[in-house]
């Protein structure tokens, strides 16, 4: 099965691939999943407005949607990024623009395993494990 990024961001091309290849696998494999094919688009925030207002009835600007198919323990799925909003995010939060990129790479696979973010204990959950994700890439080679 593989991992599939995909730029519809002008000018902007997904750093690393292999190595984020890697980490997304290790960290599904870490939750004892297996990877099946998940393909990220990376768009504007008008495109992924576009989508949430289509499928979600949202009518407002989100850094990610993802929309999962997993089948018992195969992690599927299709995860749309918004550059725009990792970058207005990176200044925000104060990280790199590559390190909340990463953080929200990882979001949608937290997602496909399980984590949710609706509620306040939820969102915390979820901050731990992208840290703790975030921590493992710094050793993924």
């Amino acid at each position: 099965m593989a991992i599939w990024f995909h730029s519809e961001y002008p000018g902007f091309d997904i750093p690393q691939k292999r190595k984020l290849k890697r980490w997304i696998s290790s960290v599904i494999q870490e939750e004892e999943f297996t990877l099946g094919n998940i393909n990220y688009s990376f768009l504007s925030d008008e495109e992924l407005l576009k989508i949430n207002l289509q499928f979600l009835k949202h009518n407002f600007y989100t850094d990610i949607i993802s929309f999962d198919y997993s089948n018992e323990n195969i992690i599927s799925g299709d995860i749309y990024i918004s550059i725009d909003r990792v970058k207005e995010n990176s200044k925000e939060f104060k990280f790199s623009f590559n390190r909340e990129l990463e953080r929200v790479i990882i979001h949608g696979v937290l997602h496909f395993l399980g984590f949710e973010d609706k509620s306040k204990t939820q969102i915390e959950s979820m901050r731990k494990a992208e840290l703790k994700c975030l921590l493992l890439l710094n050793t993924t080679n």
